[in-house]
């Protein structure tokens, strides 16, 4: 007991630097998260409507320090009041994220909205699209679960004495705001995707001080996503991302290959992947489309020093995508889409 305890005032120490520049939660498999990479993603799909779910749980040790999961929808809306090749998009997500066995926890929610245009069409349609979105969030951190030098007796950690930091206080809740540009080129065989996007464009305070002069900085991300048939029975899929945020920057790139194993053509496809994520880790992915559904599972093979540690650290992620059963033909299914 005596050991835990010291363990997560050392932990808390570390973190306030965390805290005071905080960053926000990103995903192995970023590809299958489209909101929290891009507000004008929203509805930038080949059906009506799409749900994503993501769970990420990270460091798996002796405890289970980093967890994150999510549940995004998004779909076309107004369809028959737009010109045809014109996409109104409206879409919201739900993510909860905590560290330290639950002792930080932070809940967020998110309206995005986007609307994409034909700039070209002849042998391949260009697209542009922007999306404009508002994040709504809540951190918390359960002092009381803590333990702190001046409650050191000596003999151990003692809760009921003072702490000594009567300058801490609980994060009050933000809103902060977030704008994104994509360009897309499509044709019979083959689909390219580019993006930018800036979050937290307002920079709200983030501090457990009371210090007006902490806050979330903004997070700057530049993605892209390419996919084409090989022939009748593969597909080929390369994506990257890179994000920066607080001074900390990472990218991450790979790919995936499809195999149609339905005879009836792309309702059932098995994917098979791998994506390095920079100085973390090398990440194998699997993934099965069943018609509307779409599963996907990735396991982090840790790079960085925390590979050299006694214990391993274990992440694993799994991402699920359900779709509106209106595809349309001859468009080039893309995996994440």
């Amino acid at each position: 007991m005596k050991q835990k305890q010291i363990i997560k005032t050392v932990l808390l120490l570390i973190a306030f630097p965390v805290f005071t520049h905080a960053q926000d939660p990103s995903f192995s498999q970023f590809f299958s998260s489209p909101l929290n990479i891009n507000p004008a993603l929203t509805a930038n799909i080949n059906n009506k409507w799409r749900m994503v779910t993501n769970f990420r749980d990270q460091w798996i040790g002796p405890a289970s320090p980093y967890a994150t999961g999510t549940v995004s929808f998004d779909s076309k809306v107004m369809t028959d009041k737009l010109p045809e090749s014109n996409v109104l998009g409206l879409g919201g997500m739900l993510m909860y994220d905590y560290s330290m066995s639950g002792i930080h926890k932070s809940v967020y929610g998110s309206v995005d909205i986007s609307y994409n245009v034909t700039l070209s069409s002849g042998e391949g349609d260009h697209r542009l699209g922007i999306g404009v979105g508002g994040i709504y969030a809540n951190k918390r951190i359960a002092f009381h679960r803590l333990a702190f030098p001046d409650q050191f007796t000596g003999n151990g950690f003692d809760a009921n004495l003072p702490t000594g930091e009567d300058a801490l206080v609980n994060m009050k809740p933000y809103f902060s705001s977030s704008t994104g540009l994509t360009y897309s080129y499509t044709n019979d065989r083959s689909n390219v995707d580019f993006g930018v996007a800036v979050f937290h464009l307002n920079k709200p305070k983030q501090t457990v001080l009371e210090d007006p002069h902490q806050y979330l900085a903004m997070r700057k991300v530049v993605h892209g996503n390419f996919e084409t048939y090989l022939n009748d029975n593969y597909l080929l899929n390369v994506n990257g991302i890179y994000q920066s945020q607080s001074g900390a920057s990472y990218f991450s790139i790979g790919g995936a290959m499809g195999m149609f194993i339905s005879e009836t053509g792309e309702d059932q496809v098995l994917y098979l992947g791998l994506w390095y994520w920079s100085n973390n880790a090398i990440i194998p992915y699997v993934g099965l489309r069943y018609k509307t559904m779409q599963f996907g599972l990735t396991y982090d093979f840790t790079v960085s020093k925390l590979s050299q540690a006694a214990q391993k650290p274990k992440t694993f992620e799994l991402s699920f995508i359900l779709r509106g059963d209106d595809h349309n033909k001859g468009v080039i299914w893309c995996p994440w889409k």
